[in-house]
């Protein structure tokens, strides 16, 4: 990847997701990324490498070095709307713990730490990944800093309830589990205020130098723990729905996966049943009927 605007190419990951979505705003923004990157290169002094392929879908992820020093780093210049300022918020209040450290930040762009991006904690054998995954979460579980911003876990799930009722005729067949994962909203009232990472799994943790593992991408929020586990327990469907007896292998992760953490297994099964049935419905809204299939036989084995 050079400095220079024009020499470099914007994910095709990346450049999908912004055309799908239609919006003129996302769209002058991914024509001015490869300027708004090389200016971000410039000002913090670095010495650009390459872009991270297939990368995410709502971020150019830039590796670099400063020049002064060859420290590696990351680069993250999120599209619009992508609430950069709450996963700026979170990493400060973690300060390296558990988390990716936060360098610096300017114009909405993420100066951060270089982990092993090609070494994601998925990378392990399930039973070794979720050890470490649940070891990680303790250290990230804390109270949020006086005065935050951070979206609650009630705002986040009547998002998420909503948008299950819009879109719920496309599972007619499936309604009285959507039903079920529309009530388990009423847990969000158990809400102890804690700052949570908000879409914790194992592709969002990866290998670094200065711990084992460090997560990645958070999309934070405040409030009950078990709302974290949901994704994690959802983690790797596909391996678990081609073993033998699914539905038991299913049920054992959520209870393993809760106990780790000592928290109510039925909390934990409310907030995946609700992640489970809005991942199916976003499936089915772009056409991947097996996906959506998948997932709401994982909910109904739980």
């Amino acid at each position: 990847m050079s400095a220079q605007p024009a020499q470099f190419t914007v994910p095709e990951r990346l450049v999908e997701s912004v055309r799908s979505g239609g919006d003129p705003e996302d769209a002058q923004w991914l024509a001015a990324l490869p300027g708004r990157f090389a200016e971000r290169v410039a000002g913090w002094g670095l010495v650009p490498e390459r872009v991270a392929v297939p990368g995410g879908r709502d971020s150019l992820v830039g590796y670099a070095h400063r020049a002064r020093d060859r420290t590696p780093v990351v680069v993250k210049v999120p599209r619009p709307g992508a609430r950069v300022a709450g996963e700026a918020a979170a990493l400060r209040a973690w300060a390296g713990r558990g988390a990716v450290l936060l360098l610096d930040e300017a114009d909405g762009a993420l100066l951060l730490e270089r982990l092993h991006g090609e070494i994601p904690l998925r990378s392990l054998a399930e039973a070794k990944a979720t050890l470490e995954a649940t070891s990680l979460l303790r250290r990230l579980w804390v109270r949020p800093p006086a005065g935050h911003t951070f979206d609650t876990l009630e705002e986040r799930a009547g998002r998420l309830a909503r948008r299950i009722a819009r879109h719920r005729a496309l599972a007619a067949d499936a309604a009285p589990l959507v039903d079920e994962a529309l009530e388990a909203v009423a847990a969000a009232a158990d809400d102890d205020g804690w700052l949570l990472h908000g879409d914790f799994h194992h592709g969002r943790v990866l290998a670094a130098d200065r711990a084992p593992w460090l997560a990645v991408g958070p999309r934070p929020l405040v409030g009950d723990r078990a709302y974290d586990l949901a994704r994690l327990v959802l983690d790797r469907v596909d391996t678990l729905a081609a073993s033998p007896g699914p539905r038991g292998a299913a049920r054992r992760r959520l209870a393993q996966l809760s106990e780790a953490v000592e928290l109510p297994a039925d909390r934990v099964r409310a907030w995946t049943l609700l992640r489970a049935v809005d991942a199916a419905l976003t499936a089915l809204r772009r056409g991947d009927a097996a996906g959506a299939e998948l997932r709401l036989e994982f909910a109904a084995w739980l």
